[in-house]
């Protein structure tokens, strides 16, 4: 595979995130700490006026300071403070890579119709599908991939990307449910995959169409020649078999028409091969061993490729440790500051007062 032609970094030091927010609500620790003490401060206050004036007491106690358990509060405050930033991770310095990419913008329609649960493919033809798709994914470097699904309408899965794990992600949550009108329009899921296309792949562009070929909707030959004329190579991949099975619905049932037979869904190889035809690219027919994917590929692979520009952001440089440091110290100085004053610094006492 060809590497990439060119790299540009840019560092943005201005550009500050918090990963996460979550921990933000540790911080209610601090007005709950403050309201704690200043109760446990007056509870402390009424059993001493029990024995007499307060003030009175006090030349009696030489050794109690209010102030400094306040102090030692107010520390911990701020140590619970830093702690939950650090916690909530702080982000800043953010980079920008810049890549330029020789490679061929590829976007997958796949059929998801009822017709694609018949098991003449195991388990069936929706599920190798996605199987192939997935390994299809495993081979790419430098190319961009795309997923569509149709089945009476077409619904962009995934937009064109390099991000190869989000596309094996949104490849596995395909199912038929996930188009709520039933049929086949592959007009529909071209038309789909032609506006999915960007403008930097001029040169380089295949759609490669998975479905057993039986079209119900549109002029599905139509508009493979517009995806021929807009720079589009358009392949198809026949799964199914010519005898046709039973559609399951589950729970042993099969699909059924209006007058009660059981629908057989059979592969439309005659449709499939008119529409590779007006795509200028080619019919490959799906076998249990092997989908045909590679070989399509394999086809695509010997095209001009195109050079595209891909914008990844990098991860943030990470902050927290300077906010867990932070409350460190104000933890540690919390521990020293004694809350009764020590004969040996009383000289050295903060509070006291000067004449």
């Amino acid at each position: 595979m060809p590497a990439p032609a060119s790299l540009r970094l840019t560092t943005y030091y201005n550009m500050i995130q918090i990963a996460q927010f979550d921990y933000i609500w540790l911080l209610l620790l601090i007005p709950a700490l403050l309201a704690g003490y200043a109760l446990f401060v007056r509870s402390k206050r009424r059993a001493l006026s029990r024995f007499g004036d307060v003030s009175l007491m006090q030349p009696l106690m030489p050794l109690v300071s209010n102030r400094r358990g306040w102090l030692k509060v107010i520390l911990l405050c701020f140590a619970i403070f830093f702690f939950t930033l650090g916690l909530m991770r702080p982000q800043m310095g953010a980079t920008i890579r810049e890549m330029k990419r020789q490679g061929i913008e590829i976007v997958v329609a796949l059929d998801v119709s009822n017709s694609m649960l018949a098991e003449d493919f195991r388990p069936n033809r929706l599920e190798r599908a996605k199987l192939a798709i997935s390994k299809l994914v495993d081979r790419l470097r430098d190319d961009r991939i795309g997923l569509i699904v149709f089945a009476g309408d077409a619904y962009v899965q995934l937009p064109v990307t390099t991000d190869y794990v989000s596309a094996k992600i949104f490849l596995s949550s395909i199912s038929p449910g996930i188009v709520p009108k039933q049929g086949t329009a592959i007009g529909s899921a071209i038309y789909m995959s032609i506006r999915s296309f960007t403008l930097q792949s001029e040169k380089s562009r295949v759609l490669i169409i998975i479905t057993d070929g039986e079209n119900h909707e549109d002029d599905a030959v139509a508009m493979a020649e517009e995806a021929r004329k807009q720079g589009i190579l358009v392949y198809t991949i026949g799964i199914g078999s010519e005898q046709g099975k039973p559609i399951p619905l589950g729970n042993g049932t099969m699909l059924k028409d209006k007058d009660g037979n059981i629908v057989v869904t059979k592969l439309d190889e005659a449709t499939l091969q008119k529409i590779a035809a007006a795509g200028g690219g080619a019919y490959t027919r799906a076998t249990n061993a092997d989908l045909g994917l590679d070989r399509v590929i394999d086809d695509i692979r010997n095209m001009e490729k195109q050079e595209m520009a891909s914008v990844v952001f990098e991860d943030f440089n990470e902050q927290y440790m300077w906010f867990f440091g932070i409350a460190l110290c104000f933890l540690l100085l919390e521990t020293f500051i004694l809350e009764r004053k020590n004969k040996w610094f009383r000289s050295f006492d903060i509070f006291k007062k000067t004449h």
